[in-house]
């Protein structure tokens, strides 16, 4: 029997096998990163029909069906090329509220009819709309792309673009050329309309097309055709004094025509009330102003009509100008008529855009509406004998930016972000999360603040944008300090959770300070004993393991074993996950026999709990196939392997983009088995 040969490595931080069905990992701080995503029952079929690819659009509804005075500016655009190579973005630029977007809603909906297609409309107020519109398009056209990263989900897009023509693609709304700069260069075989009220040199657009305001002759028409007003000289007077600009005629024709107030009568008012509004309004900007009239107006008929609107309104005003699910307003089934009732009032002032399941606020309402929000400002103390009568103050009314953050909280999915169903209400209402704590008002209600950006964080992190849930997880861990200091509970879970962002990033030695402190308070104020305390221990180690402190890593993965095992009988699942890690630092340290005892409880308790199929199996399959052929047990090691590669081919398919970082290095080095194994078949 000939004795087997061992080979050697070159150097002393090199590594050489002779056969490997595992991971080899050289070099400082490596990390390993093992994820899977189940997606049901024929969650990889498209959702279109490759001959209705045409007729896919997601264009919102018109703010009117008046649509005047903009024939030359429709006509510019319908010239645009949309076929062929080479083609170049078409800008159209101007003041806010002139129009910009509805000019493009309405040559889109004429491109879509005349056969072109498909029509994707994107908000690109900043990259990471951009990013997220584009995604919209792959998961429209195939669920199973939300199951993606959104980065992913929106490369995608560009390169389905790339390989089609005829289509339509409209970026509402850009702030920075910056954030489109990473598509306009390769998006050339269709056309990119860009509507933007930012004058600057954007790079591989053609002529901009420069809206303005409409003429007199039809800033009256629009007027006359929504209210149906005889009164030429009424009407011209009131449409000069609203600045021709046509979302104010819009609104102002939309109130004429509910209260069947006069012009004359309703530029009356305007004249009369326009301090207050326009000493609230944003400097250096007229039309915005013009605006900002109109608003104090409508607004006090709104409120004799029904007071809960102009809450809502208020409530609104703190969210993105994006389609917010009316469910996020349903607080209770009884208040739900009322709510529905309040919306109906908004839309009959074109307040809004309501639809069966959705609400949306122009940004300029939006900013109008919060500059006029009146600040909680404590009343005068009494003077004289009344500073001696027993006074009952009512406490202060909640900010409408503290409202609208409760609601939100309350409409976070309550799921686990492992699992995918979860991501499309996610990403619905990241973007309302995003739009209300960027707000200041918003800090007073820290509880909710901090509760949303940690779970903010946690879903962008899950979604691979680690680098974005950083800035969310700064701020949670500031706030929590300020309010509840340096040693709390919540302290303690926002440092653990900035820890583990760092650590998704490779900055593990930033991490490890923050993870020592999190453990640190979490022992102090939980006990040492604590199943939050093992979930930290074992989080801790693998910052540990990431920096090569492996014995370090071995003492808390083993201290939150026996803690876990001890506390959290009734949760398996964190049980399993401990197991794991353990397993994988014992696997680091060369210890694979004593790593196989726990890769296979790892495995057991999961399949007891969480069944064959789920992502987590397809884990620990792989890490025990991983420890089996380490130890050279190849014959054992492929059966595991062939079913961690089932379960995520089925759920992801043979090339899915991500398939690579779910389950890691193991991917190739089980592939690399099944190879092997094949190749002994075939000679023997």
């Amino acid at each position: 029997m000939s004795e087997e040969i061992v080979p050697s490595a070159s150097g002393g931080r090199s590594a050489a096998a002779g056969s490997n069905s595992g991971v080899v990992a050289t070099g400082d701080h490596n990390q390993i990163e093992y994820r899977t995503v189940v997606l049901p029952a024929g969650g990889l079929s498209a959702a279109v029909a490759d001959d209705a690819v045409v007729r896919v659009n997601n264009l919102p509804t018109p703010d009117s069906a008046v649509f005047r005075g903009r024939d030359e500016a429709l006509a510019a655009l319908e010239t645009l090329p949309a076929a062929g190579a080479g083609v170049v973005a078409q800008s159209v630029r101007g003041l806010g509220g002139v129009g910009k977007s509805t000019l493009v809603l309405h040559h889109a909906r004429r491109f879509l009819a005349a056969g072109g297609g498909p029509v994707w409309w994107v908000d690109a107020e900043s990259a990471s709309k951009v990013m997220s519109g584009l995604a919209g398009l792959a998961t429209a056209l195939n669920p199973v792309h939300a199951g993606l990263p959104l980065e992913d989900a929106a490369q995608w897009t560009v390169v389905w673009l790339q390989g089609r023509s005829g289509w339509l693609l409209v970026l509402d709304n850009a702030e920075d050329p910056a954030d489109l700069d990473p598509y306009l260069g390769c998006l050339t075989t269709g056309q990119v309309v860009i509507t933007t009220r930012r004058d600057l040199p954007w790079r591989d657009l053609g002529t901009p097309l420069r809206l303005d305001t409409l003429t007199p002759e039809a800033a009256v028409d629009v007027l006359r055709e929504i209210t149906g007003s005889t009164d030429a000289t009424g009407l011209a007077s009131l449409a000069d004094e609203l600045g021709y600009l046509p979302l104010a005629l819009q609104q102002a024709g939309a109130y004429l025509a509910q209260t069947r107030t006069s012009p004359g009568d309703y530029l009356a008012q305007l004249q009369q009330n326009p301090g207050g509004v326009l000493a609230a309004a944003a400097p250096g900007d007229p039309q915005q102003r013009t605006i900002a009239q109109l608003w104090s107006v409508t607004l006090s008929a709104v409120k004799t009509a029904n007071p809960l609107a102009v809450e809502l309104l208020h409530i609104l005003a703190y969210c993105a100008p994006d389609p917010l699910p009316r469910a996020v307003l349903d607080v209770t089934p009884e208040l739900r008529p009322a709510v529905d009732h309040a919306l109906g009032v908004l839309a009959a002032y074109s307040m809004i855009t309501l639809t069966e399941t959705t609400v949306t606020v122009h940004r300029l309402v939006q900013t109008v509406i919060r500059a006029t929000t009146p600040l909680t400002t404590p009343k005068p103390p009494p003077r004289g004998i009344r500073r001696l009568l027993p006074r009952r103050t009512p406490p202060p009314l909640p900010h409408p930016s503290s409202t609208t953050l409760a609601l939100l909280r309350a409409a976070i999915p309550s799921g686990s972000l492992d699992d995918i169903h979860t991501w499309p209400a996610w990403q619905t209402l990241l973007p309302h999360v995003q739009a209300v704590v960027s707000h200041d008002e918003v800090v007073n209600s820290r509880s909710d603040l901090t509760f949303v950006l940690a779970e903010s964080a946690s879903y962008l992190r899950a979604q691979g944008q680690a680098a974005q849930a950083l800035t969310l997880d700064e701020r949670a861990l500031a706030i929590a300090e300020a309010a509840l200091g340096p040693n709390h509970p919540t302290t303690a879970a926002s440092l653990n959770n900035l820890a583990s962002t760092l650590n998704d990033l490779g900055r593990y030695a930033d991490a490890l300070p923050l993870a020592e402190r999190a453990l640190a308070i979490g022992e102090a104020t939980l006990g040492p004993h604590h199943p939050t305390t093992a979930i930290r221990l074992g989080n801790l180690a693998t910052t540990f393991r990431a920096l090569g402190r492996h014995a370090d890593a071995l003492l808390l993965a083993e201290r939150a074993l026996a803690i876990g095992e001890a506390t959290l009988v009734p949760h398996p699942p964190t049980t399993a996950k401990i197991l794991g890690n353990l397993a994988t630092t014992f696997r680091a340290l060369g210890r694979h026999a004593d790593a196989l005892l726990l890769a296979e409880r790892a495995l057991a308790m999961g399949e007891a709990t969480l069944g064959p199929h789920p992502p987590p199996t397809a884990i620990r399959l792989g890490n025990l196939a991983t420890t089996l052929g380490h130890l050279g047990r190849h014959a054992d090691a492929l059966p595991l392997a062939e079913r961690a590669l089932a379960i995520t081919e089925t759920t992801l398919g043979p090339h899915h983009p991500t398939a690579a970082k779910i389950l890691g290095n193991n991917l190739t080095a089980l592939r690399r088995l099944l190879a092997r194994n094949e190749s002994d078949d075939a000679s023997g």
